[in-house]
């Protein structure tokens, strides 16, 4: 058997030493980012420094008095994890342990006499020398750690307050590190939550594409977060002509989702076809205002237009949405589609959209545009503005991938390569 040294042996050793040892335990404490692993790690090195005959720990968290749980024993042939394995944990009601934990206070035992039919019995038996150390949260000892000696009168109650102060010290760390592992698992749970709802939400847009005539498109969609309010869509019209949509719900994640989702569902539930942009638009405000956004702030920007292949020319309605730019590749210049601007939808149910109409022709390319676009920040807190787009729209360029391939990398190095803020949209149209 090996010669058990007395546990105030460390407190009064050379400080040199002792400090290496304290060291030497700090260092792998603070590599834990398990707080099981951490226990173990911590007690085999208190074991090395302080060595004791038997060791118990208590818990009464959540726990009606007078029960409590044996949360660790060093008699048991097989770890328990107490905060994955609660239901193989004893439960015991009363007896010397249920009195000191419930007592609040440290306690040191020196001729340690166990009552008969105590419920912790087995856990106290052979033992002489008892030292109670309660580990207090917001004030109470909701745990405890009991050690134990063979002979009696082993624990110095000089060391006491250093005992007490380390243990806390400990506890807490263990304890903060469960909060951070269960805080880590919530996000974890949330962050899996919200990438359903993007997968949701993309599949909401799109699946391809549309062709029609004298008319070729490109599409860019990337949200800020996991999921985000961005909405595009396409609505094949008859003779051949179709409405192109796009739309920006305030706020950020599954909020802006939810609104993205039933701004879809309105879209698609207009009746009939309509005649003209301003109505559709008319119809999905009334219907956001009076049932979804009424009370909570929320609104959708949108811009719909409807194309004509056989005369090119785009009639349109917006509701506050930022207006799309028209670069004519023909004289170099760049036109805005500002007019029939509202109210963006959800804020006043009595609101009626009116049309514009603007003649395209060939070689014009039209960027339809969140304003995640034009509000992306360098480091320095500026915006890509429309500055930055026009600039980007300078060159005329064949294909519409290019041109959004343009639009991105001049936002990309605008921002140095910094994440997206905003949801960001970019829709291409080139007039052929």
């Amino acid at each position: 058997m090996t010669e058990q040294r007395d546990t105030s042996d460390f407190l009064q050793g050379d400080w040199q030493v002792r400090l290496a040892q304290v060291v030497e335990t700090m260092r792998e404490m603070s590599r834990q980012t398990d707080p099981q692993a951490m226990v173990l790690a911590y007690r085999k090195h208190m074991n090395q420094l302080m060595p004791v005959d038997r060791m118990v720990s208590l818990s009464r968290r959540g726990i009606d008095p007078p029960k409590y749980r044996i949360t660790r024993s060093s008699i048991w042939k097989e770890e328990i994890n107490p905060w994955k394995e609660k239901d193989r944990l004893p439960l015991l009601e009363g007896g010397l342990l249920g009195d000191l934990i419930y007592g609040d206070e440290p306690w040191v035992i020196d001729d340690l006499q166990p009552q008969p039919g105590d419920p912790a019995a087995k856990y106290l038996a052979g033992q002489r020398s008892l030292l109670a150390i309660p580990l207090y949260d917001r004030g109470v000892a909701l745990n405890m750690v009991v050690f134990m000696r063979r002979q009696p009168n082993a624990f110095d109650r000089e060391q006491l307050p250093q005992y007490v102060w380390l243990a806390n010290l400990f506890g807490r760390a263990s304890h903060n590190l469960v909060l951070a592992s269960q805080v880590q698992e919530a996000y974890d749970e949330l962050d899996r939550e919200l990438e359903t709802v993007g997968d949701i939400q993309r599949s909401l847009l799109p699946a391809k594409l549309p062709s029609i005539a004298t008319m070729e498109l490109a599409a860019h969609y990337e949200t800020s977060r996991r999921a985000g309010g961005d909405y595009y869509d396409f609505f094949p019209l008859p003779d051949g002509k179709l409405g192109i949509l796009i739309a920006d719900v305030s706020g950020h994640s599954t909020a802006a989702a939810v609104g993205m989702a039933v701004t879809y569902s309105l879209a698609h539930a207009s009746p009939g076809p309509p005649t003209s942009p301003g109505k559709l638009l008319t119809f999905v405000n009334r219907h956001l205002a009076t049932r979804y956004t009424i009370g909570f702030g929320t609104f959708v920007t949108a811009f719909y237009g409807i194309y004509n292949p056989a005369t090119r020319e785009l009639t349109y309605a917006n509701a506050g949405h930022v207006p799309p730019r028209v670069k004519r590749c023909a004289d170099r210049s760049i036109l805005s589609l500002g007019g029939a601007r509202h109210l963006p939808l959800g804020i006043n149910a009595d609101e009626t959209f009116t049309d514009a109409a603007h003649t395209l022709v060939s070689g014009d390319q039209v960027v339809f545009y969140t304003d995640g676009i034009t509000e992306a920040f360098n480091p320095a807190g500026e915006t890509f503005g429309l500055v930055g787009l026009d600039r980007a729209l300078e060159r005329c360029r064949n294909d519409v991938n290019e041109l959004i391939e343009a639009v991105l990398a001049a936002v990309k190095d605008f921002t140095t390569g910094r994440a997206a803020d905003d949801d960001r949209t970019l829709l291409v149209a080139k007039i052929k």
